[in-house]
C-alpha cells in the first residue's frame, strides 16, 4: 500500500509540475512571433491591463463568489466610480493642479481620486443592498431582473447628469507620458495601476485570511445560522461585504477612466464582460484564481491583439472555455 501510496503521490507531483511549467511556459510563446522589446512592452500592457481587470473583477467575486448574489448592476459601480474620479480631477485642473503637477501632488491628487469612488461606490452599494438586494437573497432569478433593472436606471442616471458622449479625463502630470527601461518603452500609468492592483489583492488576502474580521466574514458564508447564533449580526456582515464589492468595482472605473483618459456612461457595462470572464477562470470565490484569471485574459488579449487583431476578443472566450473543461469550477474555484 505504501509503494502505491508514493507512485500516486509522485503522479501527482508530475502533473502539478507540469501544469506550472504549461502554464508559465506558454506566455513566451508569443517570442516567436515578435522582437524581444516588443514582446516586453505588450507584457507590461497584459500586466497592468491584468491588474485593472482584477480591480473590477474582485468585487464581483466577493459579491457572486462568497454571498451567492448575482448583481448585474457591478457595471454601474464601475461607471459612478469612473465619473467620480473624472469630476474630481476635472475640479482641480481647471486650478491648473492636475496636468503640470508634480510627483508629490500628482500621487496625492490620485489618492483623493481613488478615495472619491470609493466614497461614491460604499454609499451607492449601501443604498441597494439595503433597498433592493436584501430583498432577494437566495433567488437568483429575481437577482438578476432587479440588478439588470437597477443598471438600467443608473445608466440613465449617469446620462442625465453627464450626458451620453466621452469626456476627456486628465490625469496627473507625473503619471503621463513613459519612461525608457533599456530599450523599452514604459507606460508610467501602467506601472502605478500594478501597483495599485498589487496592494489591493494583498490587502483583501489580508483582511480574509489574517483578521477576526474575515474570519467571521468567511464563517458566516459558509453557516450563517451558527454565525447569528454565536452574536454577530449576519445582515451587517452580507452588508459590509456587498459595499465591500461595490467600492472596488468604483476603484476599478476610477483606474480604467485614468487608463483610457476618457469615460461615458457605457464603460461599465463593456467591461462587466471582461470581469465575469475573470471571475469564472478565477473560480468562484477565490480572490487569488481572479488575480490569475485576470493576468491571464491581460496577457492573452495584449499578445493577440498585436498578432492577429481579429482574434483579440475571441482569444479570452476560448482561454475561459479550455479552463472550463479542464477544471469545471475555475482555476481555484470550490
Amino acid at each position: 500500500m505504501a509503494a502505491v501510496d508514493i507512485a500516486e503521490q509522485q503522479g501527482t507531483d508530475i502533473k502539478k509540475w507540469a501544469g506550472w511549467i504549461v502554464g508559465i511556459g506558454i506566455w513566451f510563446l508569443p517570442l516567436f512571433g515578435m522582437d524581444f522589446n516588443t514582446y516586453m512592452v505588450l507584457t507590461i500592457a497584459g500586466l497592468s491591463m491584468g491588474m485593472l481587470m482584477f480591480l473590477t473583477a474582485s468585487g464581483f467575486s466577493l459579491i457572486f463568489g462568497l454571498m451567492d448574489v448575482l448583481n448585474l448592476a457591478h457595471g454601474a459601480f464601475f461607471a459612478f466610480g469612473a465619473y467620480a474620479s473624472y469630476v474630481l480631477l476635472n475640479k482641480f485642473n481647471a486650478y491648473g493642479l492636475v496636468e503640470g503637477a508634480g510627483l508629490l501632488s500628482s500621487i496625492g491628487i490620485f489618492i483623493l481620486a481613488l478615495i472619491a469612488s470609493v466614497i461614491l461606490g460604499l454609499i451607492i452599494g449601501l443604498v441597494l443592498e439595503k433597498i433592493i438586494i436584501r430583498r432577494v437573497y437566495g433567488d437568483h432569478l429575481k437577482q438578476i431582473l432587479i440588478t439588470m433593472g437597477s443598471n438600467m436606471v443608473m445608466l440613465q442616471i449617469l446620462i442625465l447628469i453627464w450626458g451620453p458622449n466621452e469626456d476627456f479625463v486628465p490625469i496627473p502630470g507625473a503619471f503621463d507620458g513613459s519612461f525608457m527601461l533599456g530599450d523599452i518603452v514604459v507606460s508610467k500609468f501602467r506601472v502605478v495601476a500594478i501597483i495599485v492592483g498589487l496592494i489591493v489583492l494583498a490587502a483583501i488576502q489580508w483582511v480574509m485570511t489574517k483578521t477576526k474580521l474575515g474570519i467571521i466574514v468567511r464563517a458566516g458564508v459558509e453557516n450563517p445560522e451558527t454565525v447569528q447564533t454565536i452574536g454577530y449580526n449576519i445582515n451587517r456582515i452580507f452588508t459590509g461585504v456587498f459595499i465591500v464589492g461595490a467600492a472596488l468595482a468604483a476603484i476599478g472605473g476610477s483606474m480604467f477612466t485614468m487608463y483610457k483618459m476618457t469615460v461615458y456612461p457605457h464603460c461599465g457595462d463593456e467591461y462587466m464582460i471582461f470581469a465575469l470572464i475573470v471571475v469564472i477562470i478565477g473560480g468562484l470565490g477565490s480572490i487569488t484564481g481572479c488575480f490569475y484569471g485576470a493576468l491571464m485574459v491581460g496577457l492573452a488579449f495584449n499578445y493577440v491583439a498585436f498578432l492577429a487583431p481579429q482574434l483579440a476578443l475571441g482569444t479570452n472566450i476560448a482561454i475561459m472555455l479550455i479552463v472550463l473543461l479542464i477544471k469545471p469550477k475555475g482555476l481555484m474555484g470550490r
